[in-house]
């Protein structure tokens, strides 16, 4: 029996982008297509098959240990984006100032697909998905220079909105309209944390 099941859920790519430099600047660079190698978009500054440990996984590992990365990509949703964009009173929030991957459109509380699920697209590539990510301070200091004042705002309307992280199992182009199958776990929700 399957692992993983194939849902009824489509995503379509509407945005995809480069982060060259998240340590100077946290923009990303708007790209048509990008090809999602083992180690994720080729010259993004979070790329690697490894990477040093961070904040996040402290509990877990000292920081700058080299793990296994599976926060090659971050990947947001469209609609999450408009939604912390009002929250912080801006008309739009552009995905290149949070530092996307990618952005996509079409599935419900994107932020909260379960890990492990997967997104696939039709030439096969397949992004597994590692958690959701939290929101930090970084993309507040590019929002400011576009809107100065408003970047603070970010971290608090971004909670449960920021997308989440992902690795690649299987490589493959990726371009905007792509379209992008939901697959999840095959299994139920755990109930051992009550």
């Amino acid at each position: 029996m399957p692992a993983l099941k194939p849902t009824d859920h489509l995503a379509t790519i509407t945005w995809l982008g480069l982060v060259e430099d998240s340590g100077s600047d946290l923009s990303a660079r708007p790209l048509d297509q990008a090809f999602a190698s083992y180690g994720g978009f080729e010259g993004d500054c979070h790329a690697g098959l490894t990477r040093p440990s961070c904040s996040r996984v402290t509990a877990q590992h000292p920081r700058g240990t080299e793990i296994r990365n599976t926060r090659q990509l971050s990947i947001v949703s469209q609609e999450e984006l408009a939604r912390i964009a009002g929250a912080m009173g801006l008309g739009t929030l552009d995905p290149a100032h949070v530092g996307a991957s990618i952005v996509v459109s079409g599935i419900p509380d994107f932020s909260h697909i379960p890990p492990s699920a997967r997104l696939q697209g039709r030439s096969g590539a397949t992004l597994v998905v590692d958690m959701e990510n939290r929101p930090c301070v970084l993309p507040g200091r590019v929002i400011d220079r576009e809107a100065p004042g408003l970047g603070a705002r970010f971290k608090q309307a971004a909670k449960g909105l920021r997308g989440v992280t992902a690795w690649v199992e299987r490589e493959g182009p990726l371009t905007l309209g792509d379209r992008l199958r939901l697959h999840i776990p095959d299994q139920p929700v755990w109930a051992g944390d009550t």
